[in-house]
């Protein structure tokens, strides 16, 4: 597995701009438009949980289980950056993931922020 299969975020051309901070040096919040979030739940695939069961045995990263964890997270982003723009945001602020078993079946995904519109200084 490459590095790509293990990371995430944002390309550098994108037209709405999402960042865990509260504010964006040399912009100005010109409009609040409010939370927007992307969700997703991915059932546990039996053939990984047989695979993540063996190798906690003798230790060591389960492979499989982060790549599946990271394309969980770039779901949920890709759809909170979807949502923003679907409310005529520019930009995501305090963005953060929320992540939650769900009645051990899954794996709930939560990506939530605050829309707002951004105009430089």
């Amino acid at each position: 597995m490459s590095i790509e299969d293990f990371g995430g975020g944002q390309t550098a051309h994108t037209d709405v701009l999402v960042v865990t901070t509260n504010d964006v040096p040399g912009h100005r919040v010109e409009q609040v438009i409010g939370e927007v979030f992307g969700l997703t739940v991915r059932s546990r695939h039996l053939g990984s949980q047989i695979g993540a069961g063996l190798k906690s045995m003798i230790g060591g990263e389960l492979k499989g289980l982060t790549k599946t964890l990271v394309q969980t997270r770039n779901q949920a982003m890709e759809r909170l950056v979807e949502q923003a723009r679907a409310r005529g945001a520019n930009a995501v602020l305090a963005f953060r993931f929320d992540v939650t078993e769900t009645a051990d079946i899954g794996t709930e995904v939560c990506a939530y922020g605050t829309a707002v519109v951004l105009a430089r200084e």
